[in-house]
This record gives C-alpha cells, sequence and structure tokens, in this order.
C-alpha cells in the first residue's frame, strides 16, 4: 500500500506510475476524499478539547456548589455532534482505506514502459537441447511412461488438476526436496511449513485482496482461501510485528501447494501440466532493511538460478516490463526454462522486490539501531522454482530416442539412484 502522505506529496510521479502500468485511478479524488477526512478530523479534535473544557468546568462548578445544568447540556450537545462526526469520518476512512488498497505499487524507474510484449531478456543460460529424432510433448510421454492421469484427475477434481502417479510423483517429491535442502543447506534460508488456509487479513496484507480474489479459491463459510503462494502465509508470519534491526535479514523458504483458479486466464495455453488450478512450488522469503533491498532481490535472483542450472535447464532471465508487472511489485524478474517438446519458454520463476508496499499492508516494522525510529521492512519473494513447468521442461529436455527419460544428476540421490523413468 501507498502511504498517504506520499501520495499527498507526490501526486504527479503516482500518476504518471499509473499510466505506465495502463490503469486508470482518479487520484484528485483520493487527495478530495483525504482533505475531507482530514478537515472532519480537526473539527472532531476541536469538539473534544470543547468537551474536556466543559467537563472542567463541570467540576469547578459543582466543587464551588453551583448548578452545572447549563454546561451539562452544552456537553450533551457536543458529545452527540462528537458521535455523528466519529461516525461520518470512519465511512470516510473506510472508504480512503479499500481506495488506497486498490492503487498497485511504484514500478522501478528501470523497468521498460509497456505490456509484455516490452519485457527485456536480460540474460541467458545454458544450451537448448538438440535431438536426432522429433521431441515429444510432456503429455505424450507422460501417456507413454504412465506417470501422470490427467483423464482420471479431471474424473476426480475437474480440467486442469493433476494425478501423479509412479515416477511421475516420485520426481515431484524429489524435486521438493532438492530445493528445500538447496536453500536451507547452501542460500542460507530456515525452512518453514505454513498452513496452506489462510484468513482475509494475510491475503489482503501481501496484495492479493481485493484486486484478484475471482482468481482465488474461497471457503466462504469461513472466510478462508486456500493460498495461491507460499508467499501469503509466510510473509504474513510477521504481521503487526516490530523486528529488531539486528534480526534483519531473515531468509525463509517453504513448500505449499498451490490453488489458482485462473478466472482470467481462459483462451490462454492450458494443455497438460502448462496451466493448472493446483501445483506445488517451493518459495522463498525475505525481511530486509531498505538500504539493502536491491542487492538481496539480485541474491534472490541467483537462488532461483542456481536450481535451474543444477538440473540442468536451458533458461532466461527476463525484467518485466510496467503492463506485465504484479500489482505488489516495484521490479520483477522471471526465470523462464526452455521445453523441447513445446519448443517454448515456459515461466518458472517470478523474483520481485515489493519495497515497503507489503509490509505497510501487513504493518511489518523494525526498530533502527541508530536512533530507535520504526521503519517498515522491505519484503521480497522469488519462486524457488514452481514445479508444474519444471517438470515439464524436465520430461521434454531429457527424454531420449527410446521414450524413457534420464534422471538429472541432481536429483538422482532423491530418486534412490534411480537414473531414469522407464515404462
Amino acid at each position: 500500500m501507498l502511504d498517504i502522505k506520499f501520495i499527498r506529496s507526490n501526486p504527479q510521479l503516482v500518476k504518471e506510475a499509473l499510466k505506465k502500468r495502463n490503469l486508470k485511478f482518479d487520484i484528485d479524488s483520493l487527495l478530495k476524499i483525504d482533505e475531507s477526512k482530514r478537515l472532519l478530523q480537526q473539527e472532531l479534535d476541536g469538539l473534544r478539547q470543547k468537551k474536556n473544557q466543559a467537563n472542567d468546568e463541570i467540576t469547578a462548578l459543582l466543587k464551588d456548589k453551583k448548578k452545572p445544568d447549563v454546561k451539562i447540556k452544552q456537553m450533551k450537545e457536543i458529545a452527540d455532534t462528537i458521535d455523528k462526526l466519529e461516525a461520518k469520518i470512519k465511512t470516510i476512512n473506510d472508504e480512503l482505506q479499500y481506495l488506497l488498497l486498490t492503487i498497485p505499487n511504484i514500478p522501478n524507474d528501470a523497468l521498460p514502459v509497456g505490456d509484455a510484449r516490452n519485457n527485456k531478456i536480460v540474460r541467458s543460460w545454458g544450451e537448448n537441447p538438440k535431438f536426432d529424432f522429433k521431441p515429444l510433448t510432456h503429455i505424450q510421454l507422460c501417456q507413454h511412461l504412465d506417470i501422470i492421469d490427467f483423464a482420471r484427475a479431471s474424473k476426480i477434481s475437474g480440467s486442469h488438476f493433476v494425478l501423479y502417479k509412479k515416477d511421475g510423483a516420485r520426481l515431484e517429491r524429489a524435486l521438493i526436496n532438492f530445493m528445500l535442502d538447496l536453500h536451507t543447506k547452501q542460500h542460507g534460508y530456515t525452512e518453514i511449513f505454513p498452513p496452506f488456509l489462510v484468513n482475509r487479513k494475510a491475503m489482503i496484507g501481501t496484495g492479493q485482496l481485493p484486486k484478484l480474489e475471482e482468481d482465488m479459491y474461497r471457503l466462504k463459510d469461513d472466510d478462508l482461501f486456500l493460498v495461491p503462494t507460499a508467499e501469503v502465509p509466510v510473509t504474513n508470519i510477521h504481521q503487526d510485528e516490530v523486528l529488531e534491526e539486528s534480526q534483519l535479514p531473515i531468509y525463509y523458504t517453504a513448500y505449499t501447494a498451490c490453488f489458482r483458479r485462473e478466472a482470467g486466464s481462459y483462451g490462454k495455453d492450458t494443455r497438460g501440466l502448462t496451466r493448472v488450478h493446483q501445483f506445488d512450488k517451493v518459495e522463498m522469503v525475505k525481511f530486509v532493511k531498505p538500504e539493502d533491498s536491491a542487492q538481496e532481490l539480485e541474491k534472490l535472483v541467483n537462488n532461483a538460478e542456481k536450481v535451474l542450472q543444477l538440473l540442468g535447464l536451458p533458461y532466461r532471465v527476463v525484467m518485466l516490463s510496467t503492463q506485465d508487472l504484479s500489482f505488489s511489485a516495484h521490479i520483477c524478474y522471471d526465470l523462464e526454462a526452455y521445453s523441447a517438446g513445446m519448443d517454448s519458454y515456459l515461466e518458472v520463476s517470478s523474483c520481485s522486490n515489493f519495497t515497503d508496499f507489503q509490509a505497510r499492508r501487513a504493518n511489518i516494522q523494525y526498530r533502527r539501531l541508530s536512533d530507535k525510529k520504526l521503519c517498515f521492512v522491505h519484503t521480497l519473494n522469488g519462486s524457488g522454482v514452481a514445479l508444474a513447468r519444471t517438470v515439464i521442461a524436465i520430461l521434454e529436455n531429457y527424454q531420449q530416442a527410446d521414450g524413457t527419460i534420464a534422471i538429472p544428476k541432481a536429483l538422482i540421490p532423491y530418486m534412490d539412484g534411480k537414473e531414469r523413468i522407464t515404462k
């Protein structure tokens, strides 16, 4: 959430930021509502002062054994006016807070302006595999090897769900364990295993609500949401807390299943594992000092890249443009792994710096050592990495002429020494 003081002081900057995102929002109307609230608050403060003064005068009259009836009547009238003003201010403040929750973060000046066509490839790694046969898609390979059953998953849960089986299930589990071990043992993250259901306040805190509610799975009887990503429960671990500067930076990593309705994705590529309603992901979340967040983002991206490098998956790092940027992000890099059967790059990780945007919403602060001042932390998160599409890349890039799949060397210990997936 943007600070209303920042918007007051920089209305043109905020308007330009919204323009870069191709979003329409009436900042002038917002500021009028804010001004109205502040004027009413001034009036309320004045009335409270008068009420206190009247109370003191009544006490003095009673002490002098004089009748305070007139003053009591005046105080009651003031109290009634205060009650009405407080109700009015609450209504205006609720409207103001809702509007503030719908304004996205300010994009970094370095981002290319425009839609996804303007995304910038920052660097690439690895060589795309070459075959002396026509590579199969992961759908064909899964059917041939009987490791994922799309038809039965649909029978159980509906379209765009997945039933892993045999070595498909083992590969999924191996990847989760491999990534958690990598991030905890080599990258310095603390492992978390959070709830898969979160409340509305947590979803607001990380910015999924109110904007993206239609994309979320909600349990209406409890007003709980299935997590769209571990970012939500893990970031909210420190909701409404004051951390000490000496505690920062804090690094967490977590596995969760992720649930997304993908309400706005119809018409996009939805074959096989490409776009599913439930998928597994290992997430990395950071809480850092503001002056460190830019450097911490680069380290975060490198941590996600290490996963793909150890798996031997060619990939590219893409800086997202202003219109492709998520609601809460200030800057974001996507990692896209190459997949041979589909002959395309698939997003397997998004690494974002949210600056203090989420911290303001979730009220996560830290106390500076130098002056004991309270400041909002900067939060970052990145997929380390998402599995459905990473599985696609492994199956398609490591396929053999006989239809088997070679296991990436880094995963062989996690597959109990097994080196191939065979029928």
